[in-house]
């Protein structure tokens, strides 16, 4: 997601940037994981929501 909260769309949902407080808190609630496990879903599959969204099937 930006860092500018105005600007939304297709594009800020397509990357996990965990060194937003408020972007972890978000996609934890959407993903329904721990912060725990959303940083160790993206440090093993990237930032991209599709890649993570795969990593936590498994």
């Amino acid at each position: 997601m930006a860092d500018d909260l105005n600007q939304r769309g297709q594009q800020d949902r397509s990357r996990i940037n965990m060194n937003e407080p408020w972007e972890v808190k978000y996609w934890t609630r959407e993903l329904g994981v721990s912060q725990e496990e959303l940083a160790r879903a993206v440090q093993q599959a990237g930032n991209s929501v599709t890649a993570v969204r795969e990593q936590l099937k498994r």
